[in-house]
């Protein structure tokens, strides 16, 4: 097989063209009423970061909205209870770029947020993210740098809202036999996934 491989910004650009004018107009520098409307509604996002460790791209999500919007060049997020990987928390302490992508169940469209992250253990932040007593041990905010809607080409073509193709959960490996494909065999996957399930109900926050 021949190797055609694009190697600079000049020869991409002339193979697919110039950006449509709305494509780039649609970028600004902060949250105008409808761009944060769409993302209060949205309770799900991915985040992605970048430190000495490498790239990192992690999902949130959190009922009631999974940011709140507190000026129009500035969200907050609870950081809720998860593994202590801590990737995305590493990353930001020490590179604070950070880019948000926003889903809304139903929805074609996403939202992109690029901006500048800080990590915050105040009281007063911790205590406003409490949810069902419990309090995130960090809240982070994101100073907006710029934010554009991304058109639902991508999700038309996954077809991920629709229910026709969702997939079975049997069809796919559960997180138990992923780990038991990657540790000692003495790992009970079937234990694993029972235990997981019903931790995961009362572990969320």
């Amino acid at each position: 097989m021949t190797s055609m491989k694009i190697k600079d910004v000049a020869e991409l650009d002339a193979l697919y063209g110039a950006a449509s004018p709305r494509s780039i107009a649609k970028e600004i520098n902060y949250l105008n009423f409808e761009y944060q409307s769409f993302i209060e509604a949205s309770p799900l996002m991915t985040i992605a970061t970048v430190g000495r460790e490498g790239l990192d791209c992690s999902p949130r999500g959190d009922k009631d909205g999974v940011v709140r919007v507190i000026n129009s060049t500035t969200i907050r997020f609870a950081d809720r209870k998860g593994n202590n990987r801590l990737d995305t928390l590493r990353n930001i302490i020490e590179d604070d770029r950070i880019a948000l992508l926003f889903l809304v169940p139903g929805v074609g469209e996403t939202m992109r947020v690029n901006g500048r992250a800080v990590i915050s253990t105040s009281p007063e932040l911790l205590e406003a993210f409490t949810m069902d007593g419990k309090p995130p041990k960090t809240v982070i905010e994101v100073k907006v740098e710029s934010v554009y809607f991304q058109c639902s080409k991508a999700l038309l073509r996954a077809g991920i809202w629709s229910s026709d193709l969702s997939v079975a959960c049997a069809d796919v490996p559960s997180a138990g036999a992923m780990l038991k494909a990657v540790i000692d065999d003495d790992f009970d996957a079937n234990e694993y996934d029972k235990s997981w399930s019903e931790s995961q109900k009362d572990g969320l926050w």
